[in-house]
């Protein structure tokens, strides 16, 4: 099987991102080909790596996670991918980058209230060799998706 993506795999994907449970027939069907083919391709983009994984797209708020942070960290040199391991490893964290710029990396976390939020800020400030943080609030979303249009 090819291991070079094509019309077809972007098809594919394009399906899969507007709903991950559709069904590799009504993909099939949709795009003209055989289930098999369907099958088959979403496979090997699996074993590829485009393929990451199959997620729910939860509205956080819903669930009582109303506040979002975006939040810069200064790091002192030779530090930043072990700093980076420790903070990816919180459960508020949705993503995290690293950043030209002003700042080292940037963190984007959820959080259900003001004091979960305090928390979270003095154990990243507590890290050896932070030297700094600096919290922006989000105040409204105005997009909020998990990739790109292809």
């Amino acid at each position: 099987m090819s291991t070079k993506i094509d019309d077809l795999d972007i098809s594919i994907i394009k399906e899969l991102k507007k709903d991950a449970r559709k069904s590799h027939r009504d993909i099939a069907e949709k795009l003209g080909v055989a289930e098999g083919t369907i099958y088959n391709r979403v496979n090997k983009l699996q074993e590829m790596g485009v393929i990451k994984r199959f997620m729910v797209d939860l509205d956080y708020a819903k669930l009582g996670y109303d506040l979002s942070a975006v939040i810069g960290i200064i790091v002192e040199g030779g530090f930043l991918a072990e700093i980076e391991e420790k903070i990816s490893k919180k459960s508020n964290v949705s993503a995290l980058y690293d950043v030209t710029g002003d700042y080292d990396a940037l963190i984007v976390a959820k959080f259900r209230e003001r004091e979960e939020l305090d928390k979270f800020i003095k154990g990243v400030m507590a890290i050896p060799h932070v030297k700094r943080t600096y919290t922006m609030l989000v105040l409204n979303v105005m997009k909020e998706t998990h990739g790109v249009d292809l």
